[in-house]
């Protein structure tokens, strides 16, 4: 049984809150009829007391079910929703109460003013407008989310035509597809991720790299993928980077050797699905005598919560006289921290991680998610000088099993 001591203040808080957003709701249902009301009122605690016995019954379910994919990736992920949806409108509601409470004590000092807390004679009062923009921001919030559930396989190729002075003429035209942060242990529908692993076939590509996260943390949950991604494979090879949520740190290991042992396998997973795993090493790619270099290093990252295990230097060796290089590095944040100091003849570096926080707004002229306050570099192309990086939005998802206006992303770079 987990401590369930954090589960009953976050409970408390959650009705705590729950009481202070239905007042908002008995404020905009006055105009309505006493059968409406009840309906209204209703359908809000029915839905709020089930969350709050959900919240304070998680500790005592069974591990199987805390565990589970669809406990997991559902039921928490609504709770979650539904908890920020009404925390959201709860700022409303506060901006509200501290409009009034301020008109309140001016009445008080300045009663010759005449001022009003209850309202302002107006077709629509001021507590009622921020109650309902609350209330519907608060709904479109949680809506959203509900319809980003469709969203997790609805997979979209992006091509990405890069050009680099220095590459080897014989490796123009070359096709390579980039995928990220797949995590196995999310996944449940096998058919759709089977539908994206044809997509990146369609595509022909003469190089595959997958750049890190293949589980949430333990290496049993790739045994359901292993045939689909199995099938991957590309004239040149397919090569793979280890993330930060494949050695298992997340997980409460019994002892040292079993979490040692799940990375070892983890490891023996990728062979046997014949990916070359680059542990902080490269390869050589030749053609008609000419060639290129692909180094791939273990995670490394320059926020402190998230490990360096990366040895670029390691990696490096052997290959600096090759003319042009491609680095696997899961964490877009290596880039700025060790990779554009300190190895400005590695041309084009391909990281992951981000997810793009798998919810923002993405169009033609307009790119946001809320992960930019992390990571400035979250999604996309980035060029510096003659050195370019791309970050992969993530084939998978975790925590939240959707996406909202950042879609999983199958990546096809074509050197022009």
């Amino acid at each position: 049984m987990r401590n369930s001591g954090a589960w009953w203040w976050i409970a408390i808080f959650m009705f705590l809150l729950d009481l202070y957003v239905f007042q908002a709701v008995k404020w905009v249902c006055q105009p309505y009829t006493d059968r409406t009301r009840v309906w209204v009122y209703g359908i809000y605690w029915f839905i709020s007391v089930l969350a709050l016995l959900m919240i304070v019954s998680f500790p005592f379910l069974p591990s199987s079910i805390q565990l589970s994919k669809v406990f997991r990736n559902y039921v928490f992920s609504i709770l979650v929703g539904i908890f920020f949806a009404k925390l959201m409108a709860a700022l409303f509601f506060l901006i509200d109460d501290v409009r009034r409470g301020g008109m309140w004590l001016v009445s008080k000092i300045f009663p010759t003013t005449g001022a009003s807390f209850g309202g302002d004679g107006n077709v629509i009062s001021r507590s009622t407008f921020l109650s309902w923009a609350g209330l519907a921001l608060g709904s479109g919030f949680f809506g959203t989310m509900l319809y980003g559930f469709r969203n997790k396989y609805n997979y979209q190729v992006k091509r990405i035509p890069v050009s680099f002075n220095n590459l080897p003429s014989a490796f123009k035209g070359l096709k390579l597809v980039q995928i990220s942060d797949i995590h196995c242990g999310s996944l449940q529908d096998m058919a759709a991720v089977e539908k994206g692993v044809e997509l990146i076939l369609k595509e022909k590509p003469d190089v595959i790299c997958f750049t890190g996260d293949l589980v949430n943390d333990r290496h049993e949950e790739v045994f359901d993928c292993q045939p689909i991604f199995s099938k991957l494979q590309a004239p040149m090879g397919v090569y793979s980077i280890l993330g930060n949520h494949d050695y298992g740190d997340y997980v409460r290991w019994e002892s040292a050797e079993q979490k040692a042992s799940n990375l070892d396998k983890l490891k023996q997973l990728h062979h046997e699905m014949g990916w070359r795993l680059l542990m902080n090493e490269h390869v050589v790619l030749e053609k008609e005598g000419q060639k290129i270099a692909i180094l791939g290093i273990e995670n490394w990252s320059a926020k402190g919560r998230f490990p360096k295990y990366g040895k670029l230097t390691e990696a490096y060796e052997g290959a600096k006289d090759i003319p042009f290089k491609v680095l696997l590095s899961h964490d877009p944040s290596h880039w700025d921290a060790e990779v554009l100091p300190n190895y400005k003849d590695i041309d084009l570096t391909l990281s992951g991680h981000t997810h793009g926080m798998q919810f923002g707004l993405e169009n033609p002229y307009f790119k946001w998610s809320p992960v930019q306050w992390v990571y400035p570099r979250w999604a996309g192309l980035y060029e510096e000088r003659k050195q370019k990086l791309y970050i992969n939005r993530g084939f998978g998802f975790i925590g939240y099993p959707g996406r909202v206006g950042i879609l999983p992303e199958i990546t096809v770079i074509e050197f022009v």
